[in-house]
């Protein structure tokens, strides 16, 4: 007969079997030991498991922690800065000693590094979007591994992607990546907070990301890191309606390859709807400049209709874009729907709410008549 575990077991192998793309986080507590300075031990049996899956033709990038950490542990400070100008600094040296320790990790299997510093605005423009995807992708051609870190020498509070777990999900969307793996200091996710409760107990699979495990999770458990268990979650359902799996795992022991195995390590978060293309990752995942709202039949249309969306069924708009921004698309209960490329700026949106497109040519002197968002440009979200 066969056990729960060995199910377990075998449908994590199935459903990582063709994983050739991961995306691999490593969070500051993992990455440093308790005195701010880098763990190397880790590091260097992370960067041995890379080399090996090379050798199986799968490719990883890592998104790694610590350049501010190992910052704090170069100048002697216990407390996580909490100025721009004084963490911008504490990260600038602690990412030179960073990217020294991944590069001598990998020098051993003569395995280039590429370092990749990004912040939000730099993917929030398609154009930008697409340039970083190139660099990543053509990284992985040259045979180098991506380290991926937030670039928080220069970034401020306006453009920074804002925590690690974020830039893993928008890393794995921009390398259209099949898998991404978050090693922390617990073992996954659990049903309660496992230092309060004797009763709390490991989930080994979670199918669906819900709000009221978002509301549950923790925050950040130290003064070095910035992440908890909530933003590991928001990572988890933003690939997770991309149609990426993630795993959450403890990164002091738990082994890469063996995840990819599909032994039952950590806890894996099965994806939510079909692997969508890059272009749709990028509508579905990236911040929006405004909103629509909508009204019943709009919401109808779009979601069982697969239409576009039209300025009849449009009854509000809210913020300020031009055309061509990304913008949420929401219902009158204030849920948000879809997103999409808008083809109006508010302003002119402004002037053909309810309208009928006959009479948009009218009023915008325009005879285009262009559809609000046009259904190739929009992105169904959950409802």
């Amino acid at each position: 007969m066969t056990t729960q575990a060995e199910a377990l077991t075998a449908d994590r192998q199935d459903l990582l079997a063709n994983v050739k793309r991961v995306v691999l986080k490593i969070g500051t507590r993992v990455v440093t030991v308790h005195d701010n300075e880098l763990n190397l031990e880790v590091i260097e049996r992370v960067a041995e498991e890379i080399a090996t899956l090379r050798g199986r033709d799968v490719q990883v990038a890592v998104v790694s922690s610590g350049a501010v950490g190992a910052g704090m542990g170069r100048l002697g400070l216990k407390d996580r800065p909490k100025r721009i100008p004084e963490l911008q600094a504490t990260a600038a040296i602690g990412q030179v000693l960073l990217m020294n320790a991944w590069k001598l990790a990998f020098r051993r299997f003569d395995i280039p590094t590429g370092q990749v510093l990004l912040t939000d605005d730099g993917l929030e423009d398609r154009w930008r979007y697409v340039n970083a995807m190139n660099t990543l992708d053509t990284l992985f051609r040259f045979g180098a591994v991506p380290i991926v870190n937030e670039n928080d020498s220069v970034a401020v509070e306006e453009n920074k992607v804002g925590d690690n777990d974020r830039l893993a999900a928008l890393v794995s969307h921009l390398l259209e990546a099949d898998l991404l793996v978050t090693f922390t200091t617990v073992d996954g996710l659990y049903s309660d907070d496992p230092s309060l409760s004797d009763t709390a107990r490991l989930v080994p699979i979670v199918s669906e990301v819900t709000p009221d495990m978002i509301d549950r999770a923790g925050a950040a458990g130290s003064a070095v890191s910035l992440g908890g268990m909530r933003t590991k979650l928001l990572a988890a359902q933003s690939v997770g309606r991309s149609g990426v799996p993630m795993v959450i795992a403890d990164g002091r022991t738990a082994s890469l390859t063996g995840i990819l195995e599909g032994q039952p390590l950590g806890t894996l978060f099965l994806p939510t709807h079909r692997k969508m293309p890059g272009r749709k990752r990028w509508i579905a995942n990236t911040r929006r400049k405004g909103a629509v709202i909508i009204d019943e039949g709009a919401v109808r249309a779009l979601t069982s209709g697969g239409k576009s969306l039209l300025p009849p069924g449009v009854q509000c708009v809210s913020g300020e874009f031009e055309a061509g921004d990304l913008i949420g698309v929401e219902d009158s209960a204030g849920k948000e729907v879809a997103r999409g490329l808008v083809r109006y700026d508010d302003r002119a949106l402004r002037k053909i709410l309810g309208r009928q497109m006959h009479e948009v040519a009218d009023i915008l002197d325009d005879t285009t008549g262009d559809p609000v968002i046009h259904r190739d440009d929009l992105v169904l979200l959950d409802r």
